[in-house]
């Protein structure tokens, strides 16, 4: 059974780990976007290259974390990389694909919460900026 990875799903799974509601990521995407627009986005099994690239730079997360991420394989590499130089195996097309982990998962967990952090005082100015404007 082939596992097709749902790009839109993904755009949305890593926009609520960021915390990051539909309506800011419509804002950041430009004018022509609304929270309606982001959330049949999401529905969509592939998206448009340029479009993935947009969200990739709004977000900032590589197009590759879009394009490549299978809850299936994460939640096996996560599950195995309690440890520095994990090993996670995970099965794709019949042959066995191994995954050696070099970094400690809590560093990764700090960066990102670090990330979130920033992103969202980046979206606290912006809000500020719209409402002095007003």
């Amino acid at each position: 059974m082939e596992h097709k990875i749902h790009q839109g799903r993904n755009v949305k799974r890593f926009r609520e780990m960021l915390g990051i509601k539909q309506e800011a990521l419509a804002l950041d995407l430009g004018d022509d976007w609304n929270q309606k627009k982001v959330s049949l986005l999401e529905q969509k099994e592939i998206i448009e290259d340029p479009l993935l690239k947009r969200i990739s730079e709004v977000l900032k997360i590589p197009v590759e974390a879009f394009q490549n991420f299978d809850e299936e394989q994460a939640v096996n590499i996560i599950a195995n990389t309690f440890h520095d130089s994990a090993v996670a195996n995970t099965f794709k097309d019949e042959s066995q694909v191994n995954f050696n982990c070099s970094f400690n998962p809590l560093d990764k967990m700090v960066e990102l919460y670090e990330r979130m952090l920033k992103q969202q005082e980046e979206m606290i100015n912006k809000l500020e900026k719209l409402i002095q404007d007003k």
